[in-house]
């Protein structure tokens, strides 16, 4: 199983950027925790961040010709902005759980918005980094059955 696990706009910016919402982890240690979860579940993993939506649409067209299973996807603020991401997964069809590190649901009204939960199988939000190894775990019982 192939997963990969795409982060939009300032997720490098972990443990620097409103620690008091996001945390004080960093992102290699973020990487470093779903490799190892990877591992224990026996799949395969590729991470990758970038502030740019046009790098994003690219990996997650990449990700259809790699025959990715699965993909795992904090889009960030592009969530509440990024019809093209959107049109991105819509094209690919390749099983997406969208992931928010807090809970966009008790946050500013503009957050609550989502063009990405349209085109994902589960949104999890609001449970720190480990919402990533749960989207993953979420991902591989999707994929079996």
């Amino acid at each position: 199983m192939k997963f990969l696990v795409l982060n939009g706009p300032n997720i490098n910016m972990l443990s620097i950027r409103e620690p008091d919402i996001y945390g004080k982890q960093d992102y290699p240690t973020l990487v470093k925790m779903i490799e190892k979860h990877a591992g224990e579940i026996g799949a395969e993993v590729e991470c990758f961040q970038s502030n740019s939506e046009g790098a994003l649409i690219d990996k997650i067209q990449e990700a259809y010709f790699k025959k990715v299973d699965g993909i795992v996807f904090n889009p960030a603020a592009y969530t509440h902005t990024s019809i093209a991401l959107h049109d991105a997964l819509k094209a690919v069809s390749i099983p997406t759980v969208e992931v928010h590190i807090s809970d966009v649901s008790k946050r500013e009204k503009f957050r609550q918005i989502s063009y990405i939960s349209s085109c994902s199988v589960k949104t999890i939000a609001g449970h720190g980094l480990a919402g990533y190894l749960e989207a993953m775990d979420f991902l591989k019982e999707y994929l079996s059955k």
